[in-house]
């Protein structure tokens, strides 16, 4: 597998590099990952890189983007914070890596049985995390269908808010930022939210969240 090279990377669109992202996990998937020379890869990406996406997903230890997106080194722009939520310091590395190294497309990935989203289902307050579930909560209150057990032992119920946090980041992102909504707008990149099955590996992308629109 080849290095990514600028060249390689400016040739892309947000639509060719979500297919880059779909058909590495479909690899990971039916386990056929891609033989890499990581060493080599480093050796190459030394000098500079040139990532073709930006994916914020959780901390979660089994939900790791290179992995589960079977990329190399010098592919992703990896941003991981419990709950895939975004702040200012977030907004500002997709910045960079949109509007200053070239990435194409930006995903908000979460993924299937969240800690920090039932953590917020359940109106956990511990320490710092109290401040970090504040900013999930909101995809708690958003989801209507549910009436009974709205509480991290209702798996449904979980899954559902977190879709809903994902739809809530990926819009968020597109308000909070002048900068990456103008590169939406004018199609130089894209961004779209997803989750991850952590049982089965699959990513499974929502239809509605890619802008500017596949």
């Amino acid at each position: 597998m080849k290095t990514l090279t600028k060249e390689m990377q400016a040739a892309l669109t947000p639509i060719t590099a979500l297919d880059l992202l779909t058909d590495g996990n479909k690899r990971f998937v039916n386990n056929l990952k891609i033989n890499r020379n990581l060493l080599a890869q480093a050796n190459e990406t030394s000098d500079g890189q040139h990532p073709f996406a930006v994916i914020l997903s959780c901390i979660d230890s089994r939900t790791s983007a290179e992995l589960i997106f079977d990329q190399g080194l010098g592919d992703i722009f990896s941003i991981r914070i419990a709950g895939n939520i975004i702040n200012e310091d977030i907004l500002g590395s997709m910045e960079f890596g949109c509007k200053v190294a070239g990435a194409k497309i930006i995903v908000v990935l979460g993924h299937t049985k969240c800690g920090a989203v039932k953590g917020a289902c359940d109106h956990v307050e511990m320490g710092n995390l109290t401040a970090l579930l504040t900013k999930i909560r909101p995809a708690v209150d958003d989801e209507l269908t549910i009436l009974e057990n709205r509480n991290s032992g209702n798996n449904e119920f979980v899954e559902k808010v977190a879709a809903i946090n994902v739809r809530r980041t990926v819009q968020s992102i597109m308000e909070r930022s002048p900068i990456l909504k103008e590169m939406i707008e004018r199609e130089e990149i894209g961004i779209i939210g997803g989750l991850h099955d952590i049982t089965s590996g699959i990513v499974t992308f929502y239809p509605g969240t890619m802008h500017p629109g596949a």
